[in-house]
């Protein structure tokens, strides 16, 4: 293999807000087997990145590369790849939390963490879906297996996992009720939104009942709060660490609950890429930002107002 033995990368040598963040230059990582080497073509930016920027995720102490967003060109395979060769376009989420490093030229991680990039889905799309699609396919399928017909609650549906599950529920026959501000129920309802809640003015709580799943962003009182939505015999999943006291009352109440932390997965990317490939999947890309950009990304995200998906694109 050609070319140069560094890279750039986004890195960090210390916990803090977006100003931590550098472009340096790294040596490129040689890829072990069962694992591919992916040159980065765009790189989603999730909220979970600045939360382990400022220190509160997984990942303890820097330095390191964040990151789990890929969409690129493989060039080169390691040492027992059969599913992918040097030049094929591929998109995926590195292993959560620990195989992050895709803010940078090149990323090494699993195989099958990643799929082939289908034809008519373009580099930016790839590069935004892979996490919050993972997510909301993992919470709603595999966790709460929503079916046709049945009545799903999602929180922050505007946001980033909140805009792709709105998708992935009405992909499966599914009654879907969003929250979010009134400014953005036009775009709830163009999703597919079946009815939208404005959280600052409607308590959600008092205003459905008899849902089958409810999928929780926010944790704490919030998970508590949503438990009262559920029928019995209902799942509340959450992305977020749930109050001590919430087992006991979903017992009480007869609802299921589940903390849920997603994982790369070659069967779900297979699932989102197939959505994606016929239409029925779409990120909406909020802003784009260079490589070099990251830290704008970063502090563009931590408002909490946009709408869809940040992505830095690295070409």
């Amino acid at each position: 293999m050609s070319g140069s033995k560094t890279m750039r990368a986004i890195r960090q040598d210390t916990l803090g807000g977006p100003d931590v963040l550098r472009e340096v230059e790294m040596p490129r990582p040689s890829p072990r087997p069962g694992e591919v080497l992916v040159r980065v073509r765009t790189a989603g930016v999730n909220p979970t990145d600045w939360k382990h920027r400022a220190g509160g995720g997984f990942l303890g102490e820097p330095p390191f590369v964040l990151g789990w967003d890929v969409c690129g060109t493989v060039v080169e395979a390691g040492y027992g790849v059969t599913i992918h060769r040097s030049g094929d376009e591929v998109f995926g989420m590195l292993p959560y939390p620990f195989g992050h490093g895709s803010h940078a030229e090149y990323v090494v991680g699993p195989a099958r963490a990643f799929v082939a990039r289908p034809d008519g889905l373009d580099v930016l799309q790839a590069g935004a879906l892979p996490l919050v699609s993972l997510t909301a396919w993992q919470a709603l399928v595999d966790t709460a297996m929503l079916g046709p017909g049945q009545r799903v609650l999602l929180h922050a549906a505007a946001g980033g996992v909140g805009h792709v599950a709105v998708q992935i529920a009405k992909s499966r026959g599914a009654h879907v009720v969003g929250t979010a501000s009134a400014e953005k129920h036009g775009f709830l309802r163009a999703l597919g939104a079946d009815e939208q809640i404005d959280y600052r003015e409607t308590d959600f709580a008092e205003a459905v009942s008899g849902m089958d799943v409810v999928l929780d962003t926010f944790g704490g009182e919030h998970a508590l709060r949503s438990l009262r939505v559920l029928r019995p015999g209902g799942v509340l999943v959450s992305l977020l660490p749930l109050p001590p006291e919430l087992p006991a009352e979903a017992e009480r109440l007869g609802v299921r609950t589940a903390v849920m932390l997603v994982e790369a997965d070659q069967a779900g990317m297979r699932a989102v890429a197939d959505l994606a490939a016929t239409g029925r999947l779409r990120a909406t890309i909020a802003e784009t930002f260079p490589l070099a950009g990251a830290a704008r990304a970063h502090a563009v995200g931590e408002t909490g107002r946009t709408t869809g998906k940040l992505v830095l694109t690295v070409d």
